[in-house]
């Protein structure tokens, strides 16, 4: 383990005096392998990992999740950029040295182990935000190693959600749709049905985009039942505490947009849009989905409508994944280039998205 931190200390350490230089570094989907062969070896080696491990409520480690919870809320209003340097700051200036020191109380070290799987899975969403991928994945990777430290299989399985997300979205759904399944393996006896809920979530949206209909459909049947076995989020590992059925709503129309079924990705982003007026991200990422699905409907001035107000929302936010899916809007817009109002859609979103 203290590879693992000296690694990540160096990381962090190199990410903010030189952060051009690590930003350039490509995903790499074979670089998940081992870590996920080491975490599953992990699960089947130690069968008392802790399921539902509980806030810390006094000493150093109470500190360290308050601070999480504060990037938390920056995260979901402002989008990951806004964020991330003071995260990674505080990991690897403060979090880190804490457990390289041996001065921790054993009690406080378990949920400090944790705690610093949850930092840097931050660090590795907010790169993921901010279009910096092989960062993401680095920071991602680190944050499973830690976690196996910690012994929560709850967030072992977020984490893995994240890579899963990661590597659907950069185009390796087939990669998605496996660390989903070793995210489902890790978290089915954790007693967290939201985190289960995720996964399947997230074992849909690599489906799907690998017009794979039927699988997809069946991993959203799965989701819904586990988000139905959820007692309410006082009853779960914190977390996976903000799943609800308004983001499992989300994750839906995405999978239903990349199927075509425009009209059930249309019903499915607008209650999203709706739901999301105080998570902006949220709402421009649902407000892309939602042009996209006007436009398979023919609906071209809707398509522009909804499109315009992403655009717009992209001046509270800062999230490449937010661009991103408003570019991928833009790309759907070429067969009708010509048209005036698409034309001046361009020139308006160019200086946010770039040249087409």
């Amino acid at each position: 383990m203290g590879e693992t931190l000296h690694t990540l200390a160096e990381l962090g350490s190199t990410d903010i005096s030189r952060r051009a230089l690590l930003g350039s570094v490509p995903f790499i989907a074979t670089a998940l392998m081992d870590p996920q062969r080491r975490w599953l070896l992990w699960l089947l080696e130690d069968d008392q990992a802790t399921h539902l491990a509980a806030v810390a409520n006094s000493g150093p480690a109470e500190r360290v999740y308050a601070m999480i919870a504060m990037f938390d809320e920056m995260d979901n209003r402002f989008g990951g950029g806004q964020v991330r340097s003071s995260v990674v700051h505080y990991l690897t200036a403060e979090v880190v040295p804490m457990l390289q020191r041996s001065g921790a109380p054993e009690c406080q070290r378990g949920r400090l182990f944790t705690a610093a799987a949850k930092l840097a899975a931050m660090a590795g969403w907010s790169s993921y935000d901010s279009a910096e991928y092989g960062l993401a994945e680095r920071y991602m990777i680190q944050a499973l190693r830690l976690c196996a430290e910690g012994g929560d299989r709850v967030l072992g399985g977020q984490i893995l959600a994240g890579l899963s997300h990661l590597a659907t979205s950069l185009g390796r759904p087939d990669e998605g749709v496996a660390l989903a399944r070793s995210g489902l393996a890790t978290a089915k006896n954790a007693g967290s049905p939201l985190g289960l809920m995720r996964l399947h979530a997230m074992a849909a949206r690599g489906h799907a985009a690998l017009k794979h209909s039927a699988q997809a459909a069946a991993s959203l049947k799965a989701a819904d039942a586990a988000l139905d076995a959820s007692d309410g989020p006082s009853e779960e590992s914190p977390w996976v505490r903000y799943l609800d059925h308004h983001y499992l709503e989300a994750e839906a129309a995405h999978c239903f947009r990349d199927l075509g079924d425009a009209r059930r990705a249309e019903h499915l982003a607008d209650d999203s849009v709706r739901a999301n007026a105080d998570r902006r991200r949220r709402q421009a990422i649902s407000q892309s989905v939602l042009a996209t699905a006007h436009l398979q409907q023919r609906r071209l001035d809707e398509a522009i409508d909804a499109a315009s107000t992403a655009l717009n929302l992209l001046g509270t936010v800062h999230s490449e994944r937010s661009v991103q899916a408003l570019r991928d809007f833009r790309t759907r817009l070429e067969p009708h280039h010509a048209e005036p109002l698409v034309r001046r859609f361009e020139r308006q979103a160019r200086p946010v998205l770039g040249a087409a």
